[in-house]
């Protein structure tokens, strides 16, 4: 930025960006009568008016480095004048003693997390085939309890027939919904053996800062048939789905089976205490 302004007043002391120049054809003026000459002369000081064209250069430039700079300084510096863009609402982290490990972490520094933009949609797109009869009801479940313990905001953007779970950045470097739906190990092999889910994210990094920008929750068919047959089904296809889509925010596996994000949980079906607190801190990173 001071770069910036250094060439700014270069600028202004070479070309005057200050003022507007005024052209006057060559050759001998044209003696104007008293009144007209008068008005000629406001005419051309209004021509020239006040600084406005270099300054508002300057505020573009500082705006723009205002809003995209990911550092403290820069966070400070929108909360002194209240510039929040956020979506939902900044969740408290609780005071817990369970554990949570986040997936990735920012280039050097391994306390902060790379998370999701929270002030704009997770959008997500779902893939209902070999889903159970209430694929709808699980999801939605699931997405409050996740979106309520980070503050982020999920859009849906309806149904597909996209099976695509490993790439969902296409040629363009666009990156595409979250993609949510279910498969079995024929088709997705990771999926062989005690495996009930997967899910994942991916990022792009820009000023050495990491954003997730897209992911995928992919979960065994043949598992979610057998469960929707079984008394507490329900609550354990849904425990699947919200531990996916705790990955897909930016949560890692602990060791602890008092967590949800628990590597092989095989019984707990609610968030926990250290859930709680990674999900909390993963909703209060910076808008990117």
């Amino acid at each position: 930025m001071e770069r910036r302004l250094r060439e700014l007043d270069r600028l202004d002391e070479q070309f005057g960006l200050g003022e507007h120049q005024v052209h006057r054809p060559v050759g001998a003026p044209i003696p104007l009568p008293r009144g007209r000459r008068a008005r000629k002369v406001r005419r051309e000081r209004k021509a020239r008016g006040p600084v406005v064209p270099g300054l508002l250069i300057v505020g573009l430039i500082m705006a723009g480095v205002f809003l995209v700079n990911p550092s403290d300084s820069g966070r400070r510096l929108r909360e002194l004048v209240g510039f929040d863009g956020r979506l939902g609402e900044l969740v408290g982290v609780p005071d817990g003693d369970g554990e949570y490990a986040f997936a990735t972490t920012q280039p050097g520094d391994p306390d902060e997390p790379v998370s999701w933009n929270p002030c704009r949609p997770i959008r997500y797109v779902v893939n209902p085939a070999g889903a159970p009869d209430n694929w709808e009801d699980l999801l939605a479940g699931s997405i409050t309890a996740i979106s309520d313990a980070t503050g982020f905001q999920f859009e849906d953007t309806g149904t597909s027939d996209e099976r695509d779970f490993d790439d969902r950045i296409d040629g363009l470097n666009r990156p595409q919904p979250v993609l949510i739906g279910w498969a079995d190990e024929e088709e997705v092999p990771r999926l062989a053996g005690n495996v009930a889910g997967l899910g994942g994210s991916t990022y792009l990094e820009r000023q050495r800062h990491r954003t997730y920008v897209t992911g995928a929750i992919t979960l065994d068919s043949e598992l979610f048939a057998e469960l929707a047959e079984e008394r507490n089904g329900d609550a354990l296809m849904q425990a699947i789905i919200t531990h996916e889509l705790g990955h897909v925010v930016g949560l890692d596996h602990v060791d602890d089976d008092n967590e949800l994000m628990y590597a092989d949980n095989v019984g707990q079906t609610e968030l926990g205490p250290g859930d709680l607190e990674g999900l909390a801190r993963l909703g209060s990173v910076d808008c990117a």
